[in-house]
């Protein structure tokens, strides 16, 4: 049998142009993924705080039911900002004390700035011992990306 020499004008192996165009495509797709990342960070983030706000508005619920009269007689009813942090004037004592301790909540979690709010409204329910309450937490979440806005509200309507 006979040895037969290749040729030095054939290729063999990848070529450096190969490989090149190789490390740009991942180095693309490496990008790609680095950015999707990114923004689900981002959107987990803004979730968090709807679900922060969620648990505050039901912590400031069921601090009113244990306090049911001065509720349904608009004991609650105002306004609170999470950098200064001060209960509604007319406010009880009780209710200042959950007022302020909901603000500093508030605070603690969406941001201690003007844009954090947390708004109770109050009527008693005609015939009965109840009142129905709304309840508005705005708070900032341009953090979230594409959907964020500096104004986000979210409003929970209970009966107490």
């Amino acid at each position: 049998m006979m040895n037969r020499a290749i040729p030095a004008s054939a290729q063999s192996g990848a070529g450096l142009i190969e490989v090149l165009v190789a490390v740009l495509v991942l180095s693309i797709a490496f990008l790609g993924i680095a950015a999707l990342q990114a923004m689900s960070l981002s959107t987990n983030n803004s979730a968090m705080a709807r679900s922060m706000v969620t648990v505050a508005s039901y912590s400031i619920l069921d601090a009113m039911r244990a306090d049911l009269s001065n509720a349904a007689n608009h004991g609650y009813d105002g306004a609170v900002t999470a950098n200064a942090c001060a209960a509604p004037a007319g406010a009880s004592a009780l209710a200042s004390a959950q007022l302020v301790q909901w603000c500093g909540e508030l605070g603690q979690t969406l941001g201690a700035s003007a844009n954090t709010t947390g708004t109770i409204l109050c009527n008693a329910a005609a015939g009965t011992t109840t009142a129905y309450c709304i309840i508005t937490v705005q708070f900032d979440d341009s953090r979230a990306g594409v959907g964020g806005t500096n104004k986000q509200k979210i409003v929970t309507q209970a009966m107490l």
